[in-house]
This record gives structure tokens, C-alpha cells and sequence, in this order.
């Protein structure tokens, strides 16, 4: 029974010896095959995790892309706002300017007309006054201009009127702030001159053409193209010598006269008194006397 007991001893022993030797060996593999399968399992979550950041990002954009075009269409618009209100102030600015440098362009051309009618020589004790052409009467009837004379008093009828280089016309009419003026060329207005070099005398008289004409000149005058028409001073209105034009054609009707000033671009005049005495009451003095 002993020896029985030893001999079921014996081989549980051995047994336990071969089930240790198992498990040890067991466990290795076990190890082993754990360490295999964490190892995969980090590549399989490195995989995943990979893939399902590439879905997060690109469903992300997906989600912003909206905002951001939301974001970015409104920025645009608000710059189109600025855009539009500096383009508004920008052409304010412009035309302002385009009136500021029309101004002083008219300020200027009126500055050079006045100068040059101040370089004028007016004969002593004659007076004079500055006048702008507010309107012009250009037609088959009449050739006339009206002018602002700002109340002045020294203006009446028949009044000589200069331009920048030369007589002009002469007052027809005149109230308290405006006169109207026959230019040379109209067909009521003559004026006594002479030919500046042979002293030739005749009237310049208008008839409703651009241009008049020097009529009454005797039929065997030299009267030329080329030759300098003046005032000759006859009738008392004017002093001899003041300038009027040029000879442009002349034939044995008359001579075709180009006068100094051009007559359809008048803007300022000079309405000037000479205070001449009148050939005429002297000469009906002299009358009485007798």
C-alpha cells in the first residue's frame, strides 16, 4: 500500500513537472502572441486613427468652406462699399476742381482782356466806363450787344465804345444798370474816318454782314488793301486817330473793313466820354453872333 502511494506520488510529481514545463512554455507563447497582437493592434489604430482624421478634416472643410465663403463674400462686399463711396467723393473732388480751374481760367482771360484795355491810351480828361457784354444781338436786322454798366452815370447815348485794340461801336440806348450798343457792323451805326497814311475821309458804315464798309470816299482816293483805318474826329463824338481796322478789299463801291476787335467775341468794353464840345452849338453860336 505504501509503495502503491509512493509509486501515485511519483508520477503526480512527474505530472506536475510536465504541466509546469507546459504552462511556462504556454505562457511564453502566450507572451509572444500577445506582443504580436498589441503590436498589430497599434498599427491597426495608427490606420484608423489616420483615416478617420482624413474624414474629420475633410468633412471639416466641408462644414467651413460656406462660413468661409460667407466670410469672404462679405468682406468683398464691404470693400465694394468702399470702393463706392471713395469713387463718389473722388468725382466730387474732380468736379469741383474742373469748376475751380473753369473759374480761374474765365478769372484769368478776364484778368489779360482788362489789362489789356488798361494799356489803352485814353487822352487825358476823357472818362471811361468798364462794361461786360451780357448778350448779343446777332441777326439779319441788327448787329448790337447790351453790356452791364452797374448804375454808373457817365454813360449816355452816342457814347463812343472801345474794345481791347479799337472803336467798336457806340451807345444806342442806355438805362440805370445796362446799355445797348450798334457795333460798326450794324446798319444804323456810322462813324466818320480816314485812312490812316493819305488821310482819306469817309464813314464806316455797317450793314448787317460781319463786316463794314468805308463808304463816301472820293473816286480818285488811293485807297488800298493793307491801308490802317482811324477815327477822323468829324461830328464831335470821337477825337481823330482812334484805331479801327483794315482795308480787306477795296474796290470803287467802297473798302471792305476788318476791324481791330473781333466783334463776335466781345466780353468787356470801354464806354468812354471825350467831353469833345459839339462842332455844331458853336457853330450856331457863331451864327447868332452874326
Amino acid at each position: 500500500m505504501v509503495k502503491r502511494d509512493k509509486e501515485i506520488f511519483f508520477r503526480f510529481k512527474q505530472l506536475r513537472n510536465v504541466i509546469k514545463k507546459f504552462a511556462v512554455a504556454l505562457a511564453f507563447v502566450f507572451a509572444f502572441v500577445f506582443m504580436l497582437l498589441t503590436k498589430s493592434e497599434n498599427v491597426l489604430i495608427e490606420k484608423t486613427s489616420g483615416a478617420a482624421n482624413e474624414i474629420v478634416s475633410a468633412a471639416t472643410d466641408v462644414l467651413v468652406s460656406p462660413a468661409s465663403l460667407l466670410a469672404e463674400g462679405y468682406g468683398y462686399l464691404r470693400s465694394l462699399r468702399k470702393i463706392d463711396a471713395e469713387n463718389r467723393r473722388l468725382r466730387e473732388e474732380n468736379r469741383r476742381l474742373i469748376m475751380e480751374n473753369a473759374r480761374n481760367r474765365a478769372t484769368d482771360i478776364e484778368n489779360r482782356l482788362l489789362a489789356q484795355m488798361l494799356n489803352y491810351a485814353v487822352l487825358p480828361g476823357a472818362s471811361f466806363v468798364t462794361a461786360k457784354v451780357v448778350a448779343e444781338e446777332g441777326s439779319a436786322f441788327a448787329h448790337a450787344v447790351t453790356v452791364y454798366t452797374a448804375g454808373s452815370r457817365n454813360v449816355r447815348k452816342g457814347l463812343a465804345v472801345i474794345g481791347s485794340r479799337g472803336i467798336v461801336g457806340r451807345v444806342e440806348k442806355c438805362g440805370p444798370n445796362y446799355a445797348r450798343i450798334f457795333l460798326v457792323n450794324d446798319i444804323n451805326s456810322k462813324i466818320p474816318v480816314m485812312t490812316e497814311k493819305n488821310r482819306v475821309r469817309g464813314v464806316l458804315a455797317g450793314d448787317n454782314t460781319p463786316l463794314p464798309k468805308m463808304i463816301f470816299i472820293p473816286l480818285e482816293a488811293d485807297v488800298k488793301e493793307g491801308d490802317k483805318i482811324v477815327t477822323s474826329g468829324l461830328g464831335g463824338v470821337v477825337p481823330p486817330g482812334l484805331p479801327v481796322g483794315v482795308v480787306i478789299k477795296a474796290d470803287k463801291d467802297g473798302a471792305v473793313v476788318r476791324p481791330y476787335d473781333r466783334l463776335n467775341r466781345l466780353e468787356y468794353v470801354q464806354i468812354v466820354d471825350y467831353h469833345l464840345p459839339d462842332p455844331t452849338d458853336e457853330l450856331f453860336a457863331e451864327g447868332e453872333d452874326k
